[in-house]
C-alpha cells in the first residue's frame, strides 16, 4: 500500500512540474509563494484561496455552500457567545480581559519580552487564570467554542500580520518556515509538499489546497470529527496522517507554524468559523 501511494504522489510531482519558492526574507517569502499559486492556478483570484480546497473543486464548493446555509459550527458559536459574557471567578468578563469581542485579529503575535509566539488560545487562558479560573484545556470544546464565536466577530476583515521585523518576530517566522520545510515521518513529507508541489491534485480522497489561506477559516467543523475543532489539532492530524508524531496542541512549534502561515495568508480575508469534510 506504502509504495504504491509513494509512487502516485511522485507521478503527481512529475505531471504539476511544481517549482518550489525561491525563499529569502520574509515579504519575499510570501511573495514568491504567490507567484507559484498565481502560476499555478491563473485564473483564480488569489484572494479566493481562503475558501482552501473549495476554491479548486467546484463540485465540492457547490456542496460546501449549502451546508453553510445552515451551519453545524452554529451551536459552537453560540456556546462561544454564553462563556465569552459569563463572569470569570472575580466577576470580569473575558470581553473586558481581552479588549473586545473582535481581537481575533490580534493573533498570533510575537511578544518580544517572552521571546515567544501569543496565540488567542493562549490569552483566553491567561485572562482566565488571572482573574481566578482554571484554564481550559486546548482539546476542550470550550475553547473550541470561544474560538467558534470570535473568530465570526471579524469575518470579512483582512489578515495583516505586521511583517517580523524584530529579532524575537524573525526568529520565530524562521522557526515557523523551518516546520513548514522539514521533511518528517513515514511518508517523508513536510507541509510544502502537499501546499506546493501537491497543490491542486487530490491525495486519497483529499483535494490539495494552497498554504495561502490556511490560517483564515478556523476554527473549522469538519464532518469527520462531528464537532468544531482548531488549527492546531488540524497540525496535529497533519502529522498523523504522514505517519509523523503529533506535536502537543499549543505547543511552541505549532504556534510558529502558525505565526507563518497567517503572515503568508496576508491580504486575505479572515472567514472563519467554517464547515470542512
Amino acid at each position: 500500500m506504502l509504495p504504491r501511494l509513494l509512487f502516485g504522489i511522485g507521478l503527481a510531482i512529475a505531471v504539476t512540474g511544481a517549482a518550489l519558492p525561491a525563499w529569502g526574507d520574509p515579504e519575499a517569502d510570501r511573495a514568491a509563494l504567490r507567484k507559484v499559486y498565481e502560476k499555478r492556478f491563473p485564473n483564480i483570484p488569489l484572494a479566493e484561496h481562503k475558501d482552501g480546497a473549495y476554491t479548486l473543486d467546484a463540485g465540492a464548493r457547490e456542496q460546501w455552500l449549502e451546508l453553510e446555509d445552515f451551519p453545524p459550527y452554529e451551536i459552537a458559536q453560540d456556546e462561544g457567545a454564553e462563556l465569552f459574557e459569563m463572569p470569570l471567578a472575580d466577576g470580569t468578563r473575558l470581553e473586558d480581559c481581552l479588549g473586545g469581542a473582535d481581537v481575533k485579529s490580534d493573533y498570533p503575535y510575537v511578544d518580544a519580552e517572552r521571546g515567544e509566539v501569543i496565540t488567542l488560545e493562549m490569552a483566553i487562558n491567561a485572562c482566565r487564570t488571572e482573574h481566578g479560573d482554571e484554564p481550559l484545556g486546548y482539546d476542550s470544546e470550550e475553547l473550541a467554542a470561544l474560538m467558534t464565536y470570535l473568530a465570526y466577530q471579524i469575518r470579512g476583515e483582512i489578515v495583516n500580520v505586521p511583517a517580523p521585523s524584530s529579532e524575537a518576530e524573525l526568529a520565530a517566522y524562521e522557526a515557523g518556515k523551518a516546520i513548514y520545510l522539514a521533511r518528517r515521518g513515514q511518508l517523508n513529507f513536510a507541509c510544502v509538499n502537499c501546499h506546493v508541489d501537491l497543490v491542486g491534485n487530490d491525495l486519497r480522497a483529499e483535494r490539495l489546497s494552497a498554504s495561502v489561506g490556511h490560517a483564515t477559516h478556523w476554527p473549522v467543523y469538519r464532518l469527520k470529527w462531528q464537532e468544531v475543532g482548531t488549527l492546531h489539532r488540524r497540525f496535529q492530524e497533519c502529522n498523523s496522517q504522514i505517519g509523523a508524531e503529533a506535536l502537543p496542541l499549543q505547543s511552541r512549534s505549532y504556534r510558529n507554524l502558525e505565526y507563518f502561515l497567517t503572515f503568508m495568508s496576508n491580504g486575505l480575508e479572515w472567514n472563519g468559523p467554517s464547515s470542512r469534510k
